[in-house]
């Protein structure tokens, strides 16, 4: 048998006890009415089984597909909406982020100490200061000027010829500030609409400290799974939130994701830098456009959303250009 079998043989069962695990959890907990509530919540559970893979193998965790689908299509409320994606984060991507360490796929673990301390703050704060004061309408767009911001910059950037540093070239207090700033912000984009720290590390990481999609890809999914997992933790032992109807929406994903979101990590392995770049601008792409298309634009909304492209877009223009970290130890 090949080495490579052989490296891959105990991942994947590790992968399929865990699932059997979950599924018996789920089974015991939702029982006796699992049919039912497979039934009357089957949109979700569909929307999950694309999600979840999403999520483990793009920056994109599964409330990016989750939060604009339940808000814009099924017309859940965002903040169940957030609920939702925090929850089910929870389980899919710690379980992606089992099945990486499993793989031994490489992250950089010293840029997820010091992203996750920001995150708490950032999620903390902004679900308990700001989410309650911002109407739901702004909440669907303020995530999509955001990451349409990040679609742009990494199309021009793409255009180019590229080179990656293997590893973060320096780090040191400097490092750790922009980590924990990034943490911040990202956590706090999550503590408004259940997810964000994933993409706005990822795009630090890749446009700023030059390291390549297939390193980022996997650090930003561990960051998500630790910031759902303190989100979560905030809502249902402090803020509260978690109505029998946002339950049942999780009980209906939760078999699915526990399959996906490793599922998706693996094949993020499989794939190369602009290959991953390309899928991620794709989906940001549908998110826009089905913001514009079901969105009602005040224009309050419009302004303010404008005003999150630009600051981003400046914000990320500077990082792809700045030659702070420009490549040493060279990965093409």
């Amino acid at each position: 048998m090949k080495p490579y079998n052989l490296q891959l043989k105990k991942p994947l069962l590790f992968s399929f006890l865990l699932a059997i695990l979950v599924w018996s959890a789920w089974y015991g907990y939702s029982s006796p009415y699992t049919s039912v509530i497979i039934k009357e919540n089957w949109p979700v559970t569909l929307t999950m089984v694309f999600g979840s893979f999403i999520a483990g193998a793009t920056s994109e965790g599964g409330g990016a597909i989750a939060f604009p689908v339940f808000t814009k299509l099924l017309h859940i409320a965002p903040l169940d909406a957030k609920l939702f994606s925090l929850a089910i984060q929870s389980v899919g991507m710690t379980a992606a982020t089992l099945a990486i360490i499993a793989m031994r796929i490489e992250v950089a673990w010293r840029l997820i100490v010091w992203v996750s301390l920001g995150g708490v703050f950032g999620v903390v704060g902004s679900a308990v200061l700001l989410a309650p004061l911002l109407p739901p309408s702004l909440l669907k767009m303020l995530f999509t000027a955001m990451i349409s911001s990040f679609a742009l910059t990494l199309t021009i950037v793409g255009w180019q010829a590229r080179q990656y540093n293997k590893h973060l070239p320096v780090f040191g207090g400097r490092e750790k500030l922009i980590l924990l700033l990034t943490g911040i912000v990202g956590g706090g984009m999550t503590g408004l609409v259940g997810n964000g720290i994933d993409i706005i590390c990822f795009s630090v990481m890749v446009l700023l400290f030059r390291l390549s999609e297939k390193v980022s890809t996997p650090t930003s999914v561990v960051l998500m799974a630790i910031n759902s997992l303190v989100g979560s933790a905030l809502h249902l032992w402090v803020l509260g939130g978690f109505t029998p109807q946002v339950e049942n929406y999780w009980l209906a994903a939760v078999p699915v994701v526990v399959v996906g979101a490793p599922l998706g990590a693996y094949c993020c392995t499989k794939m190369n830098n602009k290959a991953i770049a390309s899928i991620l601008i794709t989906l940001i792409a549908f998110e826009l456009i089905s913001s514009l298309l079901l969105i009602p634009l005040t224009a309050n909304i419009a302004g303010v959303s404008l005003s999150v492209f630009a600051v981003f877009s400046v914000v990320y223009y500077r990082m792809s250009t700045s030659l702070l970290y420009k490549p040493v130890n060279v990965e093409k």
